[in-house]
């Protein structure tokens, strides 16, 4: 949602729900961890009545603990967090269980997979960045698909029941083989929301989400 439009966020909301997506993903910055800054709780709340479909949450943010309890609490059943900011990581998805979330270790481009390995029982979901964190419409990263296939067999040897999510750059050319590397869960934003034309712009975004569907065949 981050790559919508802001001033019609609800139209846009309803287009790629009524087109068949599976969830809506939400990325929340605090203009610390990464230089951008997006939304919170608030907008998070505020889209929560409009479908029943699960909410994914994203937090680029320094101090995750507190947000992660609002976004939680404001609607979400999923949240990442990065292991790179400070505090316990495993406390922190421990945290995320208990308040009734799926928890998830946030991966960027640069950080090794050694540092998730860890902590792999304690998480539900993976999210793979296949862009740096930040900001929105970035080109796919090529090394993210030999990541994505060893964090997909790490995944497999130990026997964990963990989905992958992979997030940035996915387009119609690359969308099938992400899925074959191991993609359980694929996050699209620009390549739905952007580029649209000025007139009909809430049917360009669901045809968008359509040919993505299309691909993945």
């Amino acid at each position: 949602m981050m790559a919508a439009d802001y001033c019609c966020l609800e139209a846009d909301l309803r287009a790629v729900v009524e087109a068949g997506v599976d969830g809506l993903h939400f990325d929340v910055m605090d203009g610390n961890f990464v230089p951008n800054i997006t939304f919170g709780k608030d907008l998070i709340a505020a889209m929560r009545p409009l479908t029943d479909l699960p909410f994914d949450v994203h937090l680029m943010v320094t101090n995750p603990d507190p947000l992660a309890e609002q976004v939680i609490e404001a609607g979400a059943h999923r949240v990442a967090i990065h292991p790179e900011v400070a505090g316990e990581l495993a406390a922190s998805l421990a945290r995320i269980r208990q308040l009734g979330a799926q928890a998830g270790v946030a991966i960027s481009p640069a950080m090794p997979l050694e540092m998730v390995e860890w902590v792999l029982k304690d998480s539900d979901y993976l999210l793979l960045l296949s862009v740096n964190p930040g900001l929105s419409g970035q080109e796919f990263i090529p090394s993210a698909k030999r990541k994505l296939k060893a964090l997909s067999e790490m995944v497999r040897v130990r026997r964990r029941p963990i989905r992958i999510t992979i997030d940035g750059g996915v387009e119609q050319h690359n969308i099938a083989r992400l899925a074959a590397l191991g993609a359980d869960d694929i996050v699209a934003g620009g390549s739905i929301f952007y580029h649209r034309p000025k007139r009909n712009r809430q049917q360009a975004a669901a045809e968008r989400v359509r040919r993505l569907r299309e691909a993945l065949r």
